[in-house]
């Protein structure tokens, strides 16, 4: 295959696919590969996965696709990456990798692909069966730690939710909050801090959970927000704005939020 050719119109995916594939089996030849990806192993590259994976979010929440299809692009590179590792080292292959999602997407789709079967368990309940199998002990089972820590917190609550631990209504992780806020007031040393203020936030999660609310999207709006008064508050300053005084910061950051009401 002659990976240097751009695809045609006429080529298929599984074409696309392997096009990719082999470019990487390419880079990653020990001999005559580039040195960079022959000395990557699975922990040097999973930063960059997490990064682009955010990086297609951003794409989708500027609404640029042209930049969402570049992105999808580079997601899609970390996969292969991943996969050629695994088979180099005899684990699977990127072929084990579309094979077993393609059987999970079906199998967890019974009403989708099995139109005249019997009414069968739903998502979530073929999740933990599936979890089950795989000797899982606890419901916590399967939360990556490697999540974000908001939405990791905001998995751990709706797992144990499932098992009927949980607050009946909003109003109860709504106190714990007020709770968890004495108890950081009340820290008696850094290491008490953190931990105080480890659970206040957990509180905050618990409590946008029960409001319908995502966390971890509405402090990403929150930060875009506060980006976006800020470099205001710098552009209309101009130089002098480090060496203004947080009375003149504070007028500036009020005049911000009044051009965007």
């Amino acid at each position: 295959m002659d990976v240097t050719s751009p695809s045609r119109p006429g080529d298929d995916l599984g074409e696309r696919i392997s096009r990719l594939a082999t470019i990487m089996e390419r880079l990653r030849d020990p001999d005559t590969g580039c040195p960079w990806d022959v000395d990557q192993d699975f922990a040097s590259i999973a930063p960059y996965t997490i990064e682009e994976a955010y990086e297609v979010a951003d794409a989708i929440e500027r609404n640029e696709m042209d930049a969402l299809k570049d992105e999808l692009g580079d997601l899609q590179l970390q996969v292969v990456f991943h996969a050629r590792m695994a088979e180099e080292l005899g684990y699977f292959s990127l072929s084990d990798v579309l094979d077993g999602i393609s059987d999970k997407m079906i199998r967890r789709h019974p009403h989708v692909f099995e139109p005249d079967a019997e009414a069968g368990p739903g998502w979530e309940a073929i999740k933990a069966a599936e979890r089950a199998e795989k000797g899982g002990s606890s419901a916590l089972d399967g939360v990556a730690t490697a999540l974000p820590a908001l939405l990791r917190a905001e998995k751990l609550q709706k797992r144990a939710a499932r098992t009927g631990f949980d607050w009946p209504d909003a109003e109860g992780p709504k106190a714990k909050i007020h709770e968890e806020i004495g108890e950081v007031e009340n820290a008696k040393n850094e290491l008490e801090s953190i931990e105080e203020i480890g659970d206040l936030l957990f509180a905050v999660v618990n409590w946008a959970r029960h409001l319908k609310i995502d966390p971890e999207a509405a402090l990403r709006a929150a930060n875009t927000k506060f980006e976006r008064r800020f470099r205001s508050m710098e552009d209309r300053a101009g130089a002098e704005f480090p060496s203004l005084s947080l009375d003149s910061m504070e007028e500036l950051w009020g005049a911000a939020k009044k051009d965007e009401s």
